[in-house]
């Protein structure tokens, strides 16, 4: 029975859902940061909120832990780079708190509208100030969206609804996306330029901190309203007051701030301002959505290896999880081949996807084949940092999907591109099982073992003989042979799997022999 700790304040209702899995889960939110670095080593699953940060020192000591799960939508409590480098899957709920985020931000947009927290507090002190929080309407108003992702989406389906006019600025929207949920796709210049209000929807990135920066207001009309509930960052704080204090900024509602808590501002000072604490996911609906969805997403991927809403590594459905298995084990000895015959620096590689294999989720094939071309050089790394790793190193990945070629149901092609040239690989399976069918031009029908030897050599007599004979004499035995050759009189291959690693010096022997071209001993 897999075991999870749950270090953060989570509605009870996530415990049914692992219970109901089999999964044993441990409610531990009293935990102080010596107590939680001494048990992490004892679970395979981690569920957080904001509170505990799942930081290199912590998860470099967390020996068992696969996974991960925030209940709620950022992460930037989490070390997803150590997370990565150590194999562990990081997911969230992107979903389980939209709704909720979505009418949080209509509410600010009316509170400023309106100056309903200021109006409150004066009423309540006695006074009747009708005409001094004299209010503007949102029908017809442009809101500009930055940012247009689920609950940006779910932000503009309401603006629609209220008979707002809806700008989005996200580099990700597609026109025909944006088409689809009624807004219009402008660049950030032209946000900033025509919308009444702002409204931010973006996770806080190098490119989005402080994207609402003195300069972008300076941009703005005057008399914008500004509104946040995504992330703390996303607004310069000190440009912000500035022009609430100017006027420049009718009025700004911010649910998350730049330090949480934040127990003292300059903007709390303003009347045109609204403060709330961290709201946006607060409500009971949605603390009970995530719960579950994240009791779920870890119990799946405990129990079948499926990955739901996983940040730093793509996405397996419980279905596709059995089928895609034999096909990871391809991609991945594919790639260790690969890499073990690559001596220069690598520059790109190409994977296509042939025939059935290609209406699969061919992501996790890629990470899989990644990971074996780079274990030679990298030996920590793993399916979920390969394509971290690759990238850091200028690395470029291509992938493809082409119809059935030839006689195999399902192939996979690796190519590889170095300082010294390309080499080209492919695979298939037979009942199950992976197999080698092409290296570069020479076809064969080699399977896997632990330990290989890859023989390049010219076709000539003699030379099976040869190695046969050198391979007995250094008590190697041999468990496997595929032959295969290019044209007769040119270039061969011989794919050996022995028994037990092959020694420098029976490597040496063999490079040593008359007509080889290259022998490389492989592990796998």
């Amino acid at each position: 029975m897999p075991n999870v700790l749950i270090a953060d304040k989570l509605s009870p209702a996530a415990l049914q859902v692992f219970a109901d899995n089999d999964v044993h889960a441990d409610v531990r939110t009293d935990l102080s940061r010596a107590e939680l670095l001494e048990i992490i080593g004892s679970y395979e699953g981690l569920v957080v909120r904001s509170r505990t940060r799942p930081d290199a020192d912590l998860i470099n000591r967390a020996d068992k832990l696969k996974v991960i799960g925030r209940a709620g939508i950022g992460v930037d409590n989490i070390d997803i780079h150590a997370a990565s480098a150590k194999g562990i899957v990081v997911m969230n709920t992107p979903f389980g708190n939209a709704i909720t985020t979505a009418e949080h931000a209509i509410a600010m947009m009316f509170a400023c509208a309106r100056n309903i927290p200021a109006a409150d507090n004066s009423t309540r002190d006695g006074k009747w100030e009708k005409p001094k929080f004299v209010g503007t309407e949102l029908f017809g108003k442009t809101l500009g969206l930055i940012g247009c992702g689920n609950i940006g989406a779910l932000v503009a389906e309401r603006a629609l609804g209220l008979k707002m006019h809806v700008l989005a600025y996200d580099p990700y929207l597609t026109e025909e996306r944006a088409v689809e949920i009624g807004v219009q796709k402008v660049e950030l210049e032209d946000l900033l330029r025509k919308s009444d209000i702002i409204s931010l929807h973006t996770p806080i990135t190098e490119q989005t901190r402080n994207i609402i920066s003195a300069d972008a207001l300076n941009q703005t009309k005057s008399g914008v309203m500004i509104v946040n509930c995504a992330r703390g960052g996303l607004v310069d704080e000190t440009a912000l007051y500035a022009g609430l204090l100017s006027g420049h900024v009718r009025a700004a509602a911010l649910d998350v701030f730049a330090v949480e808590p934040v127990k003292d501002n300059p903007l709390f000072t303003l009347d045109n301002f609204v403060g709330t604490p961290h709201l946006g996911a607060s409500t009971h609906e949605a603390q009970e959505n995530v719960a579950v969805q994240i009791a779920r997403q870890i119990s799946d991927f405990l129990l079948t290896g499926a990955v739901s809403n996983g940040l730093n590594v793509p996405s397996i459905s419980a279905e596709d999880s059995p089928r895609l298995k034999p096909y990871m084990a391809l991609a991945q000895n594919l790639g260790l081949l690969a890499g073990q015959m690559t001596e220069g620096a690598l520059r790109r590689v190409e994977i296509s996807y042939q025939g059935a294999v290609a209406s699969l989720n061919v992501k996790p094939l890629s990470s899989a084949a990644l990971a074996g071309v780079l274990k030679p050089v990298l030996s920590d790394v793993n399916v979920v940092s390969a394509p971290i790793m690759a990238k850091d190193r200028g690395i470029h990945l291509a992938e493809t999907l082409e119809e059935q070629k030839g006689d195999f149901d399902s192939v996979i092609e690796i190519r590889l591109e170095d300082e010294s040239g390309t080499r080209e690989l492919a695979g298939s399976l037979f009942a199950g099982t992976p197999r080698v069918i092409r290296i570069d031009d020479v076809l064969l029908d080699a399977p896997f073992q632990n330990d290989m030897l890859f023989v390049s050599n010219e076709d000539k007599p003699g030379h099976i003989g040869a190695l046969g004979k050198l391979l007995g004499a250094e008590g190697v035995n041999i468990g496997t042979f595929s032959l295969g050759r290019a044209q007769v009189g040119d270039r061969a291959i011989s794919l050996i799997g022995v028994d037990e690693p092959i020694t420098a010096k029976t490597l040496n022997a063999v490079n040593s022999l008359s007509h080889v071209r290259k022998a490389y001993a492989m592990r796998f």
